[in-house]
């Protein structure tokens, strides 16, 4: 139902863990959006870590099955006297291929707790159905 669209995940994975953590100020790949996703019901469920990031701050584009997230967490205003700046800041994206046993014209999201939550449909066609079989004796259904 989802494909990964980055090959490279586990190695940059793989390096953080050998190397140490991202440079402070920059936003590491692997570990700048965290996802889960899931089946639930007749739903694929998509939930994005965006900690400090507002909603208006997100943007979801859809092109043919291609779900692109961006996400810009801001500095703070210019006129505070900054102590200590460890939380990294700027613009980074996600992007996952959506199969095409979902319905990509459908999705719903919300925004809540700094969670960003997809709901995609289960496309009509990949449900399964019901096939009525007629012939010369009593009518039967089975399961397609």
């Amino acid at each position: 139902m989802l494909m990964r669209t980055d090959p490279f995940r586990e190695l940059d994975r793989f390096a953080q863990q050998m190397l140490g953590s991202a440079t402070p100020g920059t936003w590491s790949k692997p570990t700048a959006m965290p996802m889960d996703a899931y089946r639930e019901g007749d739903e694929f469920v998509v939930c994005f870590d965006l900690p400090g990031v507002t909603p208006d701050a997100i943007e979801l584009d859809v092109e043919r099955n291609v779900l692109t997230v961006k996400a810009e967490r801001r500095p703070l205003p210019a006129d505070v006297q900054m102590q200590v700046s460890e939380r990294p800041l700027g613009v980074y994206s996600r992007q996952l291929f959506l199969g095409d046993t979902l319905d990509a014209d459908h999705i719903a999201a919300g925004y809540e707790a700094g969670v960003l939550t997809l709901r995609i449909p289960i496309a009509e066609q990949a449900k399964p159905r019901r096939i009525e079989i007629t012939g010369t004796g009593d009518r039967q259904e089975i399961q397609a």
